[in-house]
């Protein structure tokens, strides 16, 4: 399986489980049927992949008058309306979307470090130049 098909899958299934965690813990986020989790969970990242960057830049003022907070109610809103195109996921108001969109945030990046496809730092090795003392060979960190 080529590389970025089995990293596209990963992220779906961790997109999938946040989504189920968020349905357990929050009242108002349910499902009725596997493949409408599994439909939600898709069209979620590809709305989070396609339509949120188009609404980061939009909202840019309120991102930066709210510190970055507003970001939660862009994804509360992107899940509300996937709750409204998925026969079978149910979002009952903002606030539950509110809720599981934080929900959903907090288990996707604790499951992608876990899996190690979310943020991390790569340490590289460098050579040397002939002016260093140590001989240059140590690592490199470059996040």
């Amino acid at each position: 399986m080529p590389a970025r098909a089995l990293q596209f899958l990963q992220r779906w299934l961790i997109t999938t489980l946040a989504v189920l965690v968020a349905a357990n813990v929050v009242n108002g986020i349910r499902y009725d049927s596997l493949t409408a989790l599994l439909v939600a969970s898709l069209l979620l990242g590809f709305l989070t992949a396609f339509a949120r960057p188009l609404l980061l830049v939009l909202s840019l003022p309120l991102l930066v008058f709210s510190l970055g907070l507003f970001i939660l109610v862009i994804n509360a809103l992107l899940l509300w309306f996937v709750g409204s195109l998925v026969r079978g996921f149910h979002v009952a108001g903002f606030w539950p979307a509110f809720w599981g969109a934080l929900v959903i945030s907090v288990v996707s990046t604790v499951a992608g470090l876990f899996l190690g496809t979310g943020p991390h730092m790569k340490v590289k090795t460098r050579t040397g130049s002939p002016r260093d003392r140590d001989g240059g060979g140590g690592p490199v960190i470059d996040v």
